[in-house]
């Protein structure tokens, strides 16, 4: 049994390696340096789990490829959608509607929400969190954050607006 590496000669003998593995990936600098450090971290979290210290090298490609593969699907499930490119699909909020809401009807509103737009709404709105203070809690980029408040507003509006005409008022 070959003896695991510290952290910092794995990183040192590794690196440029899978750096290079993900860049093939990504096509993207930034992309393949954040998916190498990814790597890592998931090593200093995990790595101590691999019995054979043979494998460390493979171990890591895998481990890469898989998160490349993990990247790629929540670009799928989640595109990135720039608020501007989303303007036309905000809601117009007149006066007269702000005035005719009261908290609990939003936070109950709030609650008919998937979890998925419920968690950025409720961040920004009721804790004044920035959308970079969001993007870090929830792990998910500052465009998708932007693009969830975006629609997370419309279906929250339109949760409202068919609140407020099955009682009664028009």
């Amino acid at each position: 049994m070959v003896e695991k590496p510290d952290f910092e000669k794995l990183v040192a003998c590794h690196y440029h390696e899978l750096y290079q593995f993900a860049y093939s990936l990504t096509r993207s600098e930034s992309e393949s340096c954040d998916l190498t450090q990814e790597t890592f971290c998931i090593w200093a979290a995990k790595g101590h789990q691999l019995r054979d210290g043979s494998k460390v090298k493979s171990w890591l490609f895998t481990t890469l490829h898989r998160e490349f593969l993990g990247g790629r699907r929540r670009q799928v499930r989640f595109p990135h959608v720039e608020l501007e490119d989303a303007d036309a699909e905000l809601p117009m909020v007149t006066p007269e509607l702000v005035d005719r809401l009261d908290a609990r009807m939003v936070v109950e509103a709030l609650a008919g929400l998937d979890e998925i737009f419920r968690a950025p709404v409720a961040l920004f709105y009721l804790q004044d969190y920035s959308y970079m203070e969001i993007a870090e809690i929830l792990s998910v980029p500052v465009g998708t954050i932007k693009s969830r408040l975006a629609r997370g507003i419309i279906r929250l509006n339109r949760i409202l607006t068919s609140t407020r005409k099955k009682g009664g008022e028009s």
